[in-house]
Parts: C-alpha cells; sequence; structure tokens
C-alpha cells in the first residue's frame, strides 16, 4: 500500500474514504467497502498487488509506483496529527498507530492512506474549500464515503449532508454510510466487566478504549472485529523472569500506543522473523502464552513494561518483532510477599490461560 502525506506524492484519481479511522474497526470497514469496488479494474481484480510495500524509511518512492490512466486508486484519507491532539497540544495514543493502520488498511485492500498535515491552515478551511482544494484539487476524487456522523471544515462547520451538496457541484456521489452498532448487545460478556460504557450501542473508538480500560476483551474483539493487539520488537530486559522458572520476551511498542488495563492476559503471538519475509504462520505458526503490562510492584518497578511469556519456547527471541493478540484479562496486576509467591501464583496463570486458549482456538 501507498503511503502519501502531501500532494505531490500521490496517486490519483481517487475513491476516498474520508476520517480518522484510529482503531480500523468494523464500523470503520463498513465506511471503506464502498471505495473498495472502485476500485477494482476490468479483469476483476484491483491492482493494489503491483504496489509497493510501505516502508517508513522509504516512504516516497514514486519511481517504483506503476502509473494507470484507467485506474481509480482505492484511498483512505485521514489525519497526522490526529485533531484531538493538534487541538489540546497533549499527545494522543493511538488504538492502531501508522504501521498498524497500515497493515489494517493494507488486509482490506485499500491502495493508498493520505495523511493530511492537520495544522492551523488545515483546520481553517471552510467545508467548501476543503472540498475544493483537498478533495477535487489534489487528490482528483471521483468517489467519496462518509460515516453518517462525518465533520469536517473550520469548527467542524460541515457535517456528511453538506459534504453530499459541494460535491455535487463537482458531480463527485458522495456514499453517507450509516453509524454500525453492536447488534449483539453485549450478552456474551465472558469477562464478566460490566460495559456501562458505550454511545447507545454504536461501534466506535471511544467505546473500544473503554473496553479495553477495563479489560472486557469480549467486547473489544467484537466491535474491533478482531482481538485487540500489541506489536512490538523484543529487547533486554532485566532476565527477571528466567530466576524464577518464567523467561520473558521484553517488547517496546510505539510511543503512541494505548495501552490496555494494567494486569494479565492470555495471549495469542505471531513471531516475525528480521531475517525473512516468509509470513509469521509460515515461519513459527501461533504461538500461545500469557502476558503483564505493568510496572512489577513485587519487585518495586519503577515504570511499566510488557513482558510476554511463551508456553513450551525457549529459543532466543531478541530483536524480533511480535504481534501479540490479547485474548482474555486473567487478573489486575498485584503486588506479592516474595517472588515465591509470584511464582506461584504465574503458575496458575499459565494453567487458567492454556485451559481457556485451548479451549477457545
Amino acid at each position: 500500500m501507498w503511503v502519501a502525506a502531501s500532494g505531490e506524492q500521490l496517486l490519483t484519481p481517487t475513491a476516498v474514504a474520508l476520517g480518522k479511522f484510529d482503531g480500523v474497526h468494523l464500523g470503520h470497514q463498513r465506511v471503506i467497502q464502498p471505495i473498495l469496488h472502485s476500485a477494482v479494474s476490468e479483469n476483476g481484480r484491483g491492482n493494489g498487488d503491483k504496489l509497493p510495500k510501505y516502508s517508513p524509511d522509504h516512504p516516497s518512492q514514486l519511481s517504483t509506483v506503476p502509473s494507470s490512466p484507467n485506474h481509480t486508486y482505492s484511498t483512505v484519507v485521514t489525519f497526522d496529527p490526529h485533531p484531538q491532539e493538534f487541538f489540546t497540544g497533549q499527545p494522543r495514543a493511538l488504538l492502531t498507530p501508522l504501521d498498524e493502520k497500515v497493515e489494517q488498511l493494507r488486509s482490506l485492500g485499500v491502495e493508498q492512506l493520505v495523511l493530511l498535515p492537520f495544522d492551523r491552515e488545515l483546520s481553517a478551511l471552510s467545508p467548501e474549500d476543503f472540498v475544493k482544494k483537498i478533495l477535487v484539487q489534489q487528490l482528483q476524487c471521483q468517489k467519496i464515503s462518509v460515516g453518517e456522523d462525518f465533520c469536517f471544515g473550520k469548527k467542524r462547520m460541515g457535517n456528511a449532508k453538506d459534504l453530499q451538496i459541494i460535491a455535487a457541484q463537482y458531480n463527485i456521489p458522495v456514499t453517507i454510510v450509516p453509524i454500525e452498532t453492536d447488534t449483539e448487545n453485549f450478552p456474551n460478556n465472558t469477562d464478566n466487566i460490566p460495559n456501562d460504557f458505550t454511545e447507545d450501542g454504536r461501534i466506535s473508538t471511544s467505546s473500544i478504549r473503554q473496553s479495553l480500560e477495563v479489560g472486557d476483551m469480549t467486547t473489544a474483539t467484537r466491535l474491533l472485529g478482531r482481538p485487540y493487539s500489541l506489536t512490538g520488537q523484543v529487547v533486554a530486559g532485566q532476565k527477571l523472569g528466567r530466576t524464577i522458572g518464567f523467561p520473558t520476551a521484553n517488547l517496546q511498542l510505539p510511543k503512541d500506543k494505548f495501552l490496555p488495563r494494567l494486569g494479565v492476559y492470555a495471549v495469542r503471538v505471531f513471531i516475525h522473523s528480521e531475517t525473512s519475509d516468509t509470513t509469521p504462520v509460515e515461519k513459527l505458526g501461533v504461538k500461545l502464552g500469557v502476558m503483564n503490562i505493568g510496572n512489577r510492584p513485587t519487585v518495586n518497578g519503577t515504570y511499566s513494561t510488557v513482558e510476554v511469556h511463551l508456553f513450551d519456547w525457549s529459543s532466543d527471541l531478541y530483536d524480533q518483532t511480535l504481534v501479540v493478540e490479547l485474548v482474555k484479562f486473567l487478573r489486575p496486576e498485584q503486588k506479592f510477599a516474595d517472588l515465591e509467591a509470584l511464582k506461584t501464583q504465574i503458575q496458575l496463570d499459565c494453567t487458567i490461560a492454556k485451559e481457556f486458549l485451548n479451549r477457545t482456538y
């Protein structure tokens, strides 16, 4: 998938899905779906497989990108930084930092992600100017899809209906997608955690964040359409786990990654090899384990860590990239009287996690 941050890098013409898309949850996927159909070529397939893979080190190698005058590129347009971060001046933790968002969009068949620099100039554009300067002139937009709660332009003055009216002046059709709701209404909350934080049942980034904050992985998984995951590189830690028989991989996460409730989780882990292009499943299969997110109070830890213990695994994982799917919240972080008590609890955690994961998968 092609990632662009300015008008000079764009693949055009485009079919555009507009929004913030943090999480790429089920509601976001529904907004994206209409523009994927526009990007299908005459042989029934999109040409996304011909596009270069995204690399944060080489984001704009336009010479490697094919040009096709008869092709409309399925394009997700979002903002960088997040508008809330711009207006508050405070960093915002994201469900899907850039690398994760790219992978999720690529898996849906999106061919291009455009990051509009959200600055004072962009925030001051009227709805009419946003359509004219960004959608028409820069993106050469042929089709637009937005959620029915979409707002844009200075002080969020424009809504989805306004976009439809303004775009019609340029003969650009706009699909307004209804709000996606959680039709199950939470009857299967196996984590036994209250879920009164939803907004009338709507699927939203905020409701997912709130479910993660209380450790309700059942709800988070359902609203996302997949388990919430943490992706990071294995770095050296204090090696305390080895001394009590439970070696762990210490994960270094993106600084803007949203962390769920502190505590212990049953997890599935995919291992990416730095020396192979083979997919994790082909390379090493799916591994099961437990993960702790917290400050390690038993040993007077002073900062948060993310540590993963894999069942039946003894090989070196340093410098490997792990994708850890959070399947079930097991217990909050707690302080134990000594390392022996901690060891006993970890053994119990592993037993419970194995039973649950083997039953689930």
